[in-house]
């Protein structure tokens, strides 16, 4: 049983846990994850050498941080499982800035230890309970993360306004004894910036010049996209010099990372099966995105990207499964119809806008064809279709697609899998379309 006033946590509860700061909280159960060599943070990866050793010395220095990274690089979800080095719970008292029972920062805290002593009751925190987030956008005011006066406040209980429970507090204060993250900090206006000086300098807030302060305990993260951040400095330059710790994100390096992450991500139907070499193709189209001088570089391409393909790849072949009773398996054909999942997420540099986002997000997979599958070993195709051969590949049945690839001779691989080898020999084409051999128009392939 958890204690449930201030006297019995007194009589079995260990204090000095009360008397640590969020920050060295934190510090405390990250050296006891460092020393059992337990991941950081679990669910994300390629970050094992980078990012977490740069977090892990800005946690142990006790230090404010901003996460720096283009969109899609896991920015958010890095600071939501931040909380996982907290405590599992902790006590508190049950007013709006959750005091700590032995030291109350809040008026309402003093005046109920005043009242109350030993009797003061006692609520537990979660970790989720710990952490509060806040999306920075334009609107956001001072009011909104320090507070304002509150006159409905004020008369409900029969006070003044100038009685310092008169106040609302803000996001801030309210995320007292825990983890505050707030994502996107360009987007704050300057005056609201310049207002989160203290709360990183000394630890308080000041209300409309009431002779109140507030010594917050609190981890404060951020998180912000370089290009905001460097090029267009929207964050002042006195904010900036007081978060100590910057790390920068970044996307996957290697195509496993990727892979990893995708796999981890994307919601595919469990009755849809997805060829391994076509989940590849999906990723190296991200990878091939983030190095072509027609998209733009300085936007990057997200993550999310591969992911919501891969969604939208099984999705059709789960489609096609409905209508034709075929097996519910990814082909070319469905990497294709997919594209709607690529277009909105690739920014056209200068050079890209000129063919159009739809001829780019074409141009991009049937690269990745080529790159995964190569061109090897298809001599008879090429004599075939280099002989006048045009191939038009229907969506279904799988019988009709079976007859129209069997007119190639060699395309088709030795897989036990009829559907699997179809499959794979539609990607063949493909990949003969990327190296520039065929083209390929609403599904009829011939010699360029």
């Amino acid at each position: 049983m958890r204690p449930k006033t201030l006297g019995e946590l007194k009589a079995s509860y260990p204090l000095e846990k009360l008397r640590r700061s969020v920050p060295e909280e934190v510090r405390e159960n990250l050296i006891e994850r460092l020393k059992s060599r337990a991941p950081l943070l679990p669910g994300i990866h390629g970050y094992e050498e980078s990012v977490f050793p740069a977090l892990a010395a800005a946690i142990l220095a006790g230090h404010d941080v901003i996460f720096l990274g283009t969109r899609g690089q896991a920015k958010s979800r890095l600071t939501r499982l931040l909380p996982t080095l907290l405590d599992e719970a902790v006590p508190a008292l049950p007013t709006p800035m959750r005091d700590n029972p032995l030291n109350p920062v809040s008026p309402e805290g003093k005046r109920l230890l005043r009242e109350k002593g030993d009797e003061a009751p006692i609520v537990w925190l979660s970790r989720e309970e710990r952490y509060l987030e806040k999306l920075a956008t334009p609107d956001v005011s001072v009011a909104d993360l320090i507070g304002d006066l509150d006159p409905i406040k004020a008369a409900r209980r029969g006070r003044e306004l100038a009685d310092l429970e008169a106040i609302h507090y803000g996001l801030l204060p309210r995320a007292n004894r825990g983890i505050f993250a707030l994502q996107e900090l360009p987007d704050l206006a300057p005056k609201v910036q310049v207002a989160l000086f203290n709360v990183l300098e000394e630890g308080d807030v000041q209300i409309r010049g009431f002779p109140l302060r507030l010594p917050l305990d609190l981890w404060l993260v951020f998180t912000a996209n370089p290009e905001d951040y460097t090029a267009r400095g929207r964050i002042v330059t006195p904010l900036k010099d007081r978060i100590e710790a910057e790390i920068r994100t970044h996307y996957p390096r290697t195509l496993e990372e990727g892979l990893k992450i995708t796999r981890q991500e994307a919601k595919i139907p469990e009755e849809v099966t997805f060829p391994e070499p076509l989940f590849r193709v999906v990723e190296r189209l991200a990878f091939l995105a983030r190095k072509d001088p027609r998209v733009e570089a300085a936007s990057g391409v997200s993550q999310r990207l591969p992911i919501a393909f891969a969604e939208a790849a099984a999705a059709g072949a789960l489609r096609r499964h409905l209508i034709y009773n075929d097996p519910a398996l990814v082909r070319p054909y469905d990497l294709h119809k997919g594209l709607f999942a690529v277009t909105g997420k690739l920014e056209p540099s200068y050079e890209g806008e000129a063919i159009g986002e739809e001829a780019l997000a074409k141009d991009l997979l049937e690269k990745a064809f080529l790159a995964e599958f190569g061109t090897e070993g298809l001599g008879e195709v090429r004599a075939w279709f280099a002989q006048g051969g045009a191939l038009e590949l229907p969506e279904g049945p799988l019988e009709a697609v079976k007859a129209a690839l069997s007119q190639v001779p060699g395309l088709i691989p030795p897989e036990e899998d009829e559907a699997l080898a179809l499959s794979l020999a539609e990607a063949r084409l493909e990949a003969l379309v990327g190296e520039g051999f065929l083209t390929r128009e609403e599904g009829l392939f011939q010699k360029r």
